[in-house]
């Protein structure tokens, strides 16, 4: 729910971004697919940004989980559109809660899709401008007071070394350990090794697609853009993968290089790469070719699919295409990738509706669960029976949105009351589990 990052500087060369994606190493394993025959029933989840309690209730409420937060959704297909973290009190939780699940509804025959989306990836980078001192409080423990002190000793050997380096950075480092200590709590290291190509939750989410196409069904965060459409899904999910490796491979480097510490945020890494390449180009360090040509080529990653603004884990047209404007366009889309709908999350939706669009053909799933955060959010789930019928579920209520007019066709439109929203600015009884959540027998409005 934030703008991109801008730290973007491709006025410095003109080496392509395959450099980048072939100096990588090969021994990176790729996530399974996640194209898949369609389930009978398939259940969506839209962001969730920490909100560890709702979450819960939600699939509580429809059946997925029970009191015990263990899987109860049968053969049930369910997706979760990425952006588990940030901002909420609890990131840890939500992520611990879906590796578990992950593992449990493979046991049961049903499966869990958690995909990629731009909070996720900001994460893996280090553009931490979400992430809470409760966030980073999570991952300390009683040594965390003694790492601290030690990342900021390493800080001011890095600073002391290289003083032609600080001389040239765009934004001043902080000066003082009262400074350094403000912007690196107890939990800030322990946090960005959780998410190092080794640590817990990076290594599990390097295993993740940002695109998963299921029966008639294509799920991502943002949304595909029309240019986008030529690409076809695992070619996309193979671009954010080798991206994200990139990556990995071009911090280590810098790393090695002693340009950067393997604690430092993707604001701090580009202003120490921006630095010294500035500071060879002056002749105040030695200069190096090949660290120069990599250097910049990294310095390009703003173009990179998983981070521009058009981009799948970013792009917000569903949302504010006009119905005339979106009608034309996401046919195009549709057609190319031979689907009868996209799901979406990323974009909360005034009246926290789950909001369908252009002849029933999108739907928005982001209904601002983190309600402390977007007042007025609620949890929200998109059940879908058969590729046809397509189901709003509240805690609350339950609204169906299209169902099927005649066996194996699409059909009418939802009632009156689901009304298409803008965005909001940024700022139960569970049911019974019989296998299927589509054959279950759902509760009345409350």
């Amino acid at each position: 729910m934030v703008r991109p990052p801008v730290w973007v500087y491709s006025r410095y060369a003109c080496i392509s971004l395959l450099t980048v994606v072939v100096s990588v190493g090969l021994g990176w394993t790729k996530p399974k697919k996640t194209q898949a025959d369609p389930s009978e029933s398939l259940v969506a989840v839209g962001d969730v940004h920490g909100d560890f309690d709702d979450y819960v209730a939600i699939l509580q409420h429809i059946g997925l989980i029970d009191k015990q937060n263990h899987w109860t959704g049968g053969k049930t297909t369910f997706v979760q559109v990425g952006d588990l973290l940030d901002r909420g009190p609890k990131p840890r939780e939500v992520m611990d809660l879906m590796m578990g699940l992950e593992k449990e509804a493979g046991q049961a025959g049903g499966r869990v899709v958690s995909l990629l989306g731009n909070h996720e990836m900001m994460n893996m980078m280090g553009d931490l401008r979400y992430v809470t001192p409760m966030n980073f409080a999570s991952f300390a423990d009683v040594n965390s007071e003694t790492r601290q002190k030690s990342a900021y000793g390493e800080y001011v050997k890095w600073r002391n070394k290289h003083p032609e380096l600080i001389a040239e950075l765009s934004q001043p480092m902080e000066l003082t350990e009262t400074e350094w200590v403000a912007r690196h709590p107890r939990g800030f290291v322990e946090q960005r090794e959780a998410f190092s190509p080794k640590g817990e939750y990076g290594k599990w989410l390097r295993g993740h697609n940002a695109l998963a196409e299921i029966g008639e069904e294509i799920f991502l965060h943002g949304g595909i853009h029309p240019d986008l459409a030529k690409m076809k899904v695992e070619a996309v999910n193979s671009q954010i993968r080798d991206e994200i490796k990139a990556f990995d491979e071009m911090k280590q480097y810098l790393q090695d290089e002693g340009v950067i510490l393997p604690f430092f945020n993707m604001q701090e890494i580009t202003s120490a790469a921006q630095a010294e390449v500035i500071a060879e180009r002056k002749s105040l360090v030695p200069a190096n070719e090949e660290r120069q040509a990599r250097i910049l080529e990294f310095l390009k990653y703003g173009e990179w699919l998983s981070v521009k603004p058009d981009g799948p884990l970013w792009f917000r047209g569903y949302d504010q295409w006009s119905d005339e404007e979106g009608t034309a366009q996401i046919g195009k889309v549709l057609d190319a990738y031979k689907v009868a709908h996209i799901v979406v999350g990323h974009t909360v939706q005034r009246g926290a509706r789950i909001r369908r669009r252009f002849g029933d053909k999108v739907f928005l799933i982001d209904t601002g669960m983190l309600s402390s955060y977007y007042p007025g959010g609620r949890a929200s789930a998109l059940e879908i029976c058969d590729d046809t019928k397509f189901t709003a579920k509240y805690t609350g209520e339950q609204v169906v949105l299209t169902a099927p007019s005649s066996p194996g066709k699409a059909g009418s439109a939802a009632p009156a009351e689901v009304k298409d929203a803008t965005q909001i600015s940024e700022k139960p009884a569970a049911l019974p589990a019989v296998g299927s959540i589509c054959s279950a027998t759902a509760p009345p409005p409350q």
